[in-house]
């Protein structure tokens, strides 16, 4: 279904699909979830659940599932008789469910779920609350002020709930004691008179009430903040501002000063609860010791270990390995250790691993460098001290470290002295009449080099390592085996004459030919070198493509042989009888061009690549040659090559065509990732001592060496500013960022730091005055002045006034690597945005949206002169422009349309969306509809009503679509991550990328109305057959949802789900095809050519 044959229908139908998933933590639990032996980490990162298994060599993902919600609360607990960890998950729109691991599907399986919201009541100031009694007789859950929800459990049966009144209204912190014969619920509440108290109540299941407490302590640390409840000797610690107290009925009180600080997560060590860590705000990693004589805790240690990112969650694994959940900066895998690491003397802490998080992301800007359609994104990321710019873009790039003028190589491979070695020492090319050698010699230097027993006058088919240090060559005429020690032959294979070899394949013991009519040859090499025919057989068309890569557990032989012929069949055949195991037609026009088995984190795959593009992967059994899960990917239009090779130590494919891709294997899955290289014909491994973990690529006229990405979707580079970056925006014509950043520490310095666009190194630093923030920046040119500017907006924020009563533009010339300052005006009030506007600047400040002139003085200096205003807003915090209209971002006021009227100097309203939203973020898909995010995470389009005949009509805009995204947008921009093939039916499409707060980089796109219907439906096909994690509905989910309206999504297409369907075996996909009633084929292609808009 082609984008132009839907013909157009404005941007009123839009596709939101998520490029980056979030990858903030803020939840994080230990326990035995997978199996009773399995020690997991479970990962909350807002709206997804990752499960990770923790192994010798660290981490293994073992799942990563989307929550239709966001996650409020994440707890494991043991029911009594139950062997492993259940899961008790509760999201912000009031959901539960408690989940458990099913070992045989790999998945996640659903106990018990249900709403357990109420109809009246306010939710709870300090957010929800999940908890579970340490005996596992109940849940209690704090949601609304002044009610705790008690549900009751027996074994891992859940019970019916029931609500208790509570005399606090503002509990800041709740937990369950251990060591009670009744759960005890421990509260930590703030009264009307903002002093702090700890309580405690026994929780009477039969009476459905709070009994009397057993003990209280009014008037505790007036900062605490957290409760943790101790598990050996019972009692609780309360963790405040300037002290960390223990409190228990059986002692007094036990406190540990410390300094000032906030902490914002807790994690136990050990069983008995005699130590925990605390992170603070600052990301300080303190640990906490309870010093007991076996019966009570007689003194508090807390000792400060290290730096770590601002932590959300602390959980402790083994073995002294702490995870570290941040939602503000990376997340890390530490070592403790018993002394301190070097260099310095105060650090604990070994760094083991750190999870990249480009959240949260405040603001970014769009770069497209090499002017080709392919964007990289620049974001604002962080907080406080983990302040960083992140650059992100799409696909695998190579580094080049050696460029080889070499036209017409028509094969390459790598070889090593002996198939043991480390390193390869050979690289052999092919060409049309030749076979060229290039060696590393013993100054690690590459150069010609000669192979005796290879035949350099002939093209190589194909060469390899082989068992016994050989090494093997096939041309059309002969198979030849070379020793790799004194490179002679060692043994060799002719067929009869007429006859030629087409293609060939091998592992370290055999070869599998095939030659001119069908014919077939299986060859086993000895070890001393010597070939042996092992069997034949003929096939009934031409053959053009064979595979024998081991995928069982002999790695040095194969028992599968895979065939391809010009028939477009696909044959299957057992090593070394050559049996016949499957033969099947495959669904295409075109012949196979290229077989290869691989292997993915332990899953086998036989992938067939096709002659238009397209490649057919199954799953394959390394024991009988069974194959399942059939599907089909387009990987471009022209056929495809399939090489293996290495990185890392992992093995991965590189389809070769006009969109050169990589495929790995992810959560027992496929993925594939553009390679940012064109005309990559051959690709394989170069290991070698002087390029380590290389890579050898053969273009069109040169073989270059060069080392790979780390093998995924997104790239992110990390360029660390250890304070926070505020705004973003580039400056193509002098290759510069500017970025405005907000000083940490005692004495804060704001400035405006210019970095250049590619090495990222800081050119330049203009500081603002004290008090002084910068809000707003933009790159621009003004009427009759060819200069380009950076214009910067800022506000001086004063602790004594509520809003900013004053501020300053500054526009800025950045000239011979300085930033010169060529004129500065004051306004009163915040400088929220800046746009450009025909030439003009507009500004919104305040409540105000004014345009302004760049004019030349009487005395020649330049100046900023207001031109028109506009008032009416409550605080104008968003602002877009397009032509004469501009859309304004109100603070509750939704959007408000203006229209700029030049020629009488006037900005009229034109039009005002009356639902009142919260506005953080605004942006114009077209003449006529505009885009808005809510702080409820939310968006939504309104458009103008421009045709209508009644004047109250065209003074609203109407909503258009909404659309519930799970997590709060901070901006959107204009562009693509990916480069747009013009041949693409998709190419054409208008997109908008936003970025969130938890981190998420996402794409909108606006689809024909024809497309959108049809991806409606098959969206509506995936809820049917794909159900959500504890039983969260998708369509619930997604419905626009504020403290005003509920309503279904519409005009919104959920892309994520859309997606899914790649990730379906095939028998579901038939499934969604029959419901939405298309083949199966050809819903995949259209999907495939969506998922290539990010």
């Amino acid at each position: 279904m082609s984008v132009e044959e839907n013909g157009g229908s404005g941007c009123f139908y839009n596709y939101v699909v998520t490029a980056q998933k979030p990858m903030g933590v803020t939840h994080s639990v230990v326990g035995n979830f997978t199996s009773p032996t399995d020690v997991n980490l479970i990962i909350g990162k807002f709206s997804r659940i990752e499960i990770h298994k923790l192994q010798r060599e660290g981490l293994h993902g073992m799942l990563d599932v989307p929550i239709y919600d966001r996650i409020a609360a994440l707890t494991l607990f043991r029911p009594k008789g139950d062997a492993t960890d259940s899961l008790m998950l509760l999201t912000e729109r009031n959901r539960l469910c408690i989940l458990q691991y099913d070992s045989v599907q790999g998945e996640l399986v659903t106990k018990a779920s249900g709403d357990v919201m109420d109809k009246i009541g306010t939710h709870a100031k300090h957010g929800s609350v999940g908890i579970v009694d340490p005996e596992c007789r109940m849940i209690g859950l704090h949601l609304y002020n002044g009610l705790f929800k008690a549900i009751p459990m027996i074994g891992s049966q859940v019970q019916e709930a029931f609500n208790i009144r509570l005399e606090e209204l503002n509990i800041l912190d709740m937990c369950f004691l251990h060591k009670c014969s009744k759960p005890t619920l421990a509260l930590l509440y703030e009264d009307t008179k903002l002093a702090r108290h700890l309580r405690t109540y026994e929780v009477n299941l039969k009476e459905k009430d709070l009994m009397d407490e057993p003990w209280k302590q009014m008037n505790i640390d007036t900062g605490a903040e957290h409760l943790i409840p101790v598990k050996g000797l019972g009692g609780v610690i309360v963790l405040g501002e300037t002290m960390v107290t223990y409190y228990s009925s059986k002692q007094p009180h036990v406190t540990a000063p410390v300094q000032e600080t906030t902490f914002r997560a807790h994690g136990c060590i050990d069983e008995d609860g005699s130590r925990y860590l605390l992170g603070d705000c600052l990301g300080n990693l303190f640990l906490l010791v309870l010093a007991n004589d076996g019966d009570n805790v007689i003194g508090l240690r807390v000792q400060k270990l290290g730096r770590i990112p601002a932590p959300s969650s602390l959980s402790y694994l083994d073995s002294g390995v702490v995870f570290v959940g941040s939602r503000v900066g990376d997340s890390q895998l530490v070592r403790l250790q018993d002394t301190p690491v070097p260099p310095t003397n105060d650090c604990f802490l070994e760094v083991l691993l750190s999870f990249t998080n480009v959240g949260p992301i405040v603001d970014f800007c769009v770069m497209d460098l090499d002017r080709q359609g392919q964007c990289q994104v620049v974001t604002c990321s962080g907080a406080f001290l983990e302040g960083s710019l992140r650059i992100v873009r799409n696909g695998i790039g190579i580094t080049e470290q050696a460029t080889i003028e070499l036209p017409g190589i028509k094969g390459l491979w790598s070889l090593k002295k002996s198939i043991s070695d480390e390193f390869d020492t050979f690289l052999v090319l092919s060409f049309v009449n030749e076979t060229r050698i290039l060696a590393v010699n013993e100054e690690d230097e590459v150069e010609e080099a000669t192979i005796d027993g290879f035949d350099g006058e002939a093209q190589t088919l194909h060469s390899s390592n082989l068992i016994g240090s050989h090494m093997l060559q096939v041309t059309s005429s002969q198979v030849l085996v070379v020793s790799s020690m004194d490179l002679a032959l060692k043994g060799s294979w002719q067929p009869a004459d007429g006859y030629s070899i087409n293609v060939a394949s091998s592992s370290p013991s055999q070869v599998f030919l095939a030659g001119g009519q069908g014919g077939c040859v299986y060859l086993k090499i000895r070890e001393n070198g010597e070939v042996d025919v092992a069997g034949t057989c003929k096939m009934e068309s031409e053959v053009s493509c064979v595979d024998i890569t081991p995928i069982g557990s002999d790695t040095n032989e194969a028992s599968i042989a895979a065939v391809g012929t010009w028939d477009m069949n696909l044959s299957l055949f057992a090593l070394p009888s050559l049996s016949p195991i499957a033969k099947m037609q495959l669904s295409s026009e075109v012949i196979p061009r290229s077989i290869l088995f691989a292997s993915f984190e332990g899953s086998a795959f036989l992938l067939c690549a096709m002659g238009d593009g397209g490649m057919y992967s199954w799953r394959v059994d390394p024991e009988s040659g069974a194959l399942a899960d059939k599907k089909k990917m387009s990987l471009g239009t022209k056929p495809v090559t399939l090489r293996r090779f290495w990185t890392n130590g992992t093995s991965h494919v590189f389809a070769a065509s006009d969109r050169p891709t990589v495929i790995y294997g992810a959560n027992k899955k496929l993925l594939y990732s553009n390679l940012n290289e064109d005309d990559v014909n051959f690709l394989g491994s170069f290991n070698s001592a002087s390029f380590p973990d290389s890579l050898a690529l053969a273009k069109e006229g040169s073989l270059t060496i060069g080392s790979i990405d780390e093998i995924q979707k997104l790239h992110i580079r990390s360029v660390p500013l250890g304070e926070q970056p505020r705004r973003i925006c580039h400056q193509p014509e002098t290759k510069s960022l500017g970025v405005l950043v907000c000083g940490i520490g005692e004495r804060p310095q704001n400035s405006l730091r210019i970095f250049n666009q590619e090495t990222f190194e800081v050119m330049d630093t203009l500081p603002l005055d004290t008090n002084e923030e910068g809000l707003s920046i933009l790159s621009t040119s003004f009427a009759n002045d060819p200069n380009v500017y950076f214009v910067v907006g800022t506000a001086y924020v004063v602790p004594s006034e509520e809003d900013p009563t004053r501020g300053r533009i500054l526009v800025i010339h950045f000239i011979k690597g300085k930033a010169v300052v060529v004129a500065e005006r004051e306004v009163m009030g915040a400088t929220f945005t800046l746009n450009e506007m025909q030439g003009r600047l507009l500004t919104s400040v305040n409540c105000k949206v004014h345009i302004m002139e760049w004019r030349t003085t009487e005395d020649f200096q330049k100046e900023l002169v207001t031109t028109c205003t506009n008032h009416g807003h409550i605080m104008a915090l968003y602002v877009a422009a397009r032509g004469d209209f501009i859309i304004v971002g109100d603070l509750m006021r939704s959007m408000v349309l203006l229209l700029y009227k030049p020629a009488e100097c006037q900005l009229e309203e034109r039009a005002r969306h009356y639902p009142p939203n919260w506005m953080t973020a605004v942006t114009v898909l077209d003449d006529d509809v505009f885009l808005g995010a809510e702080n409820n995470c939310n968006i939504f389009t309104v458009k103008r009503n421009s045709d209508s005949a009644v004047e109250e009509e065209q003074a609203r805009l109407s909503t258009v679509g909404e659309f519930h995204i799970a997590d709060v947008i901070n901006q959107f921009r204009h562009g693509s991550l990916v480069m747009r093939s013009a041949d693409s039916e998709f190419g054409k499409v208008p997109t908008v990328l936003f970025a969130t707060v938890g981190g998420m980089l996402g794409v909108i796109a606006s689809l024909p109305q024809k497309l959108y219907l049809h991806l409606e439906k098959v969206e509506e096909a995936m809820r049917k057959v794909v159900k959500g994690v504890g039983g969260l509905s998708h369509k619930q989910h997604r419905r626009f949802t504020n403290e005003r309206r509920n309503v279904e999504a519409h005009n919104f297409v959920d892309g994520d789900l859309i997606e899914a369907f790649l990730d379906l075996n095939r028998e579901k996909m038939d499934e969604v095809a029959a419901l939405v009633d298309v083949p199966t084929e050809d819903l995949c292609k259209t999907i495939e050519e969506l998922s290539r808009l990010h």
